[in-house]
């Protein structure tokens, strides 16, 4: 993967309204939902609907697609996912490693990208970030051409390291197939701003959705300081409540 030279801190810009005319629908809403340790919080737009949500084990995983479109048939898909005990260790989850980070997370789904298109394959690291206080990766991996009816897909990956778990925030789409492709970078920073604000909360006993604990927490502005050039279902309850992002 290259590192982005470009200027992240357009970034720290918060999700706008929609508009401003009264009744008019948000662009977007803030979903949030307790995933194993924490509540994860971020902006999800309001042209996506949730199709399939599913917990097994340690391994969770929330899917949404454009209103229109279907698990099997989609054009654009904003996943969430969350492995448990990851950072607690291997008495928590057997396959947690100790030297793992938000980069290696990262790098494990970019490599998977790798792995079934290396003929077409091209990955852009955004770099490293904060979320709150939980460290933080991002990049975008890429195939030119790849599944049985040869399309492309590309896909925003964010990595994050909870207090216990590992979650991610995935933004992918699909399109033609085509040579190695050109990964826009303005787009898909765009894309992350658009998922602005990505927090985590604690989970307070007792507590229902809306979660107002986290709800009401004011979440400052994100800026990513990127890296120099050559520096190397126990169906947790989600809510997407009515507060524009």
């Amino acid at each position: 993967m290259t590192r982005t030279g470009l200027s992240l801190a357009a970034l720290g810009v918060l999700i706008a309204s929609a508009a401003s005319a009264q009744g008019a629908a948000p662009a977007a809403f803030r979903v949030i939902s307790p995933i194993f340790g924490q509540l994860v919080t971020f902006s999800m737009p309001a042209n996506f609907v949730v199709v399939s949500e599913n917990s097994n084990g340690p391994s969770y995983i929330r899917e949404a697609v454009l209103k229109g479109e279907t698990i099997n048939r989609w054009t654009q898909m904003i996943t969430v996912t969350g492995a448990q005990g990851l950072v607690s260790g291997p008495k928590a989850n057997p396959e947690a490693n100790p030297k793992a980070t938000p980069e290696t997370f990262a790098g494990s789904i970019v490599g998977g990208f790798r792995s079934v298109c290396p003929d077409s394959f091209a990955a852009q690291e955004f770099g490293p970030t904060k979320f709150g206080d939980q460290d933080a990766y991002v990049a975008v991996a890429s195939c030119g051409s790849v599944g049985t009816d040869r399309h492309g897909e590309t896909a925003l990956i964010v990595a994050v390291k909870g207090r216990a778990d590992y979650y991610t925030l995935q933004w992918a789409e699909r399109t033609e197939a085509a040579g190695k492709p050109a990964i826009d970078e303005a787009k898909w920073l765009d894309r992350l701003r658009q998922l602005q604000p990505i927090r985590f909360c604690p989970i307070v006993p007792g507590e229902a959705a809306p979660y107002p604990s986290c709800a009401r927490q004011r979440l400052a502005a994100l800026l990513i300081t990127p890296t120099p050039r050559g520096q190397r279902r126990n169906r947790p309850p989600w809510c997407a409540i009515g507060i524009p992002a």
